[in-house]
């Protein structure tokens, strides 16, 4: 259990991540995220100052909510290829809260998510680089606009058994025009690779 300050700067760094964009939101199971600022669209003379290649703001309300569904939101890894078995249990990591922001350039809507987790060394596992199979996908009522798995490495220091992580993605991008339905979703993938205990002190190759 992390003390009171840690969870304190934790949390500044998730909202500090995107600092500057210009929509924010948090979100969970059938509990969308919520935008807490909205900057002003820039005007014509605004735009035309901007530097080139640029990407002026775009209204909160065509951001996407960000959903982490409760199904999606813990992971387990074992050894010896059990599963379901609490004795043989690696690893466990579940993704509590996530961010968003937007911008476009007319053509084109940009999306970075950032969203916060918690791993747990098991009885089996132990301090040392974790690879989490992290899927990132943007649908459109059933329409998918963005489909993307991800090797994401989280890692627990040396003497402590639970750490917090931070998962980022700004590769994302989809239409600019795309329908009102638009929802991000992000949770661990279904099919994973079996997980093998990390030596300590090295980093996994993805």
């Amino acid at each position: 259990m992390f003390g009171r300050v840690s969870r304190v700067l934790f949390s500044a760094s998730l909202l500090a991540i995107l600092a500057g964009c210009n929509s924010l939101g948090f979100g969970g199971d059938k509990q969308p995220a919520t935008d807490v600022t909205v900057a002003p669209q820039a005007s014509s003379a605004t735009a035309a100052a901007a530097p080139a290649g640029s990407l002026p703001p775009v209204i909160a309300g065509k951001c996407p909510q960000i959903v982490i569904r409760d199904e999606a939101s813990v992971y387990h890894s074992y050894a010896k290829g059990a599963k379901d078995d609490p004795s043989q249990l690696m690893y466990q990591a579940s993704l509590a809260q996530g961010t968003r922001s937007c911008s476009t350039d007319g053509a084109n809507l940009k999306i970075s998510v950032a969203v916060q987790g918690r791993l747990v060394a098991g009885p089996m596992g132990s301090a040392g680089t974790v690879t989490l199979p992290i899927h990132v996908s943007v649908l459109d009522g059933t329409t998918s606009l963005y489909d993307e798995p991800v090797n994401f490495q989280a890692q627990i220091p040396p003497g402590q058994s639970t750490a917090q992580f931070l998962f980022t993605d700004d590769r994302i991008s989809v239409t600019g025009g795309s329908g009102g339905f638009v929802t991000v979703y992000v949770g661990f993938a279904d099919e994973t690779p079996k997980a093998t205990k990390p030596t300590k002190g090295h980093t996994k190759k993805k």
